[in-house]
């Protein structure tokens, strides 16, 4: 159920939430309230845009009420400059502080990262968070050592070129090739049958880089971690991982390292402009 609820003393019968809802499930009929049949509720993505449009605040829809909504203005947003300032600013962090981050801190983050946009609203992403740095620290020795073992039994390819190097650079010297030393760690994963699988992934993880950015965390993409699972899918189950699942990870902390200024890469981009 739902439960789509409109209050008839606010309601202006602007029509907003007929005309934006995508499923096009709500129905109004001139002056009447506008409403949802019982056999379109399937239909229905879920999404609340009927609850967010609303001018008047006059929707409810899943049990949630617009009063408990966070209010929205023109200067709710960071503008433009700011925007491009914080993109052209953002830096992957490969120098971490040896402490943990606030554990409220991670949580207000990891809260947020149910906004972020998935494929058809299906909304089923997985947030696997190391958020202490002692079960960090196991989580890396237990994976380091299973590499170790496997490249005594001649199981890692020689393309693997980062898992050669990391067990002796780790156990001989105490670099940390793989996991750059960070305190935590976040792996987003899909199940195979969602629309956009990797995309979702991939979105979620950037959504949460700008946040943890935004919060004066360091973050960076861990490649290394995607190629040691699926040369070693066994190591999986210490983060019990589903086999099938699109995956990814992405290292944070707080930053051992400041950079007082952008790169100068704009020209980076190559922009085809299209005429057809």
């Amino acid at each position: 159920m739902l439960s789509f609820s409109v209050n008839e003393e606010l309601c202006i019968h602007c029509g907003l939430c007929a005309l934006d809802c995508p499923t096009r499930v709500i129905e109004q009929d001139r002056d009447a309230l506008p409403v949802i049949r019982p056999e379109q509720e399937e239909l229905c993505l879920q999404c609340q845009h009927c609850l967010a449009v609303c001018p008047a605040a006059a929707i409810s829809i899943l049990g949630k009420k617009p009063e408990d909504s966070l209010p929205l203005s023109a200067d709710s947003f960071p503008t433009f400059e700011q925007m491009t300032r914080f993109i052209r600013g953002r830096r992957s962090i490969r120098q971490y502080k040896k402490e943990n981050v606030d554990p409220s801190l991670i949580d207000r983050i990891l809260a947020a990262l149910g906004n972020v946009p998935t494929g058809a609203n299906r909304r089923e992403l997985t947030f696997k968070a190391i958020d202490d740095k002692a079960v960090m620290q196991r989580f890396r020795e237990k994976v380091l050592t299973v590499i170790a073992e496997r490249l005594k039994e001649n199981r890692i390819p020689e393309r693997a070129v980062a898992l050669h190097h990391a067990v002796p650079a780790y156990f001989e010297h105490g670099v940390d090739i793989l996991f750059r030393g960070a305190p935590h760690l976040l792996v987003v994963s899909a199940p195979p049958d969602a629309p956009c699988a990797h995309e979702d992934v991939a979105l979620a993880l950037a959504y949460f880089e700008l946040l943890a950015q935004s919060a004066g965390l360091g973050t960076v993409w861990c490649g290394f971690l995607k190629m040691t699972f699926e040369i070693l899918p066994e190591l999986k189950v210490l983060l019990g991982l589903p086999p099938d699942h699109a995956y990814y990870a992405m290292l944070f902390g707080l930053p051992a390292v400041r950079f007082p200024r952008t790169v100068q890469r704009d020209t980076a981009a190559k922009v085809e402009r299209m005429k057809i």
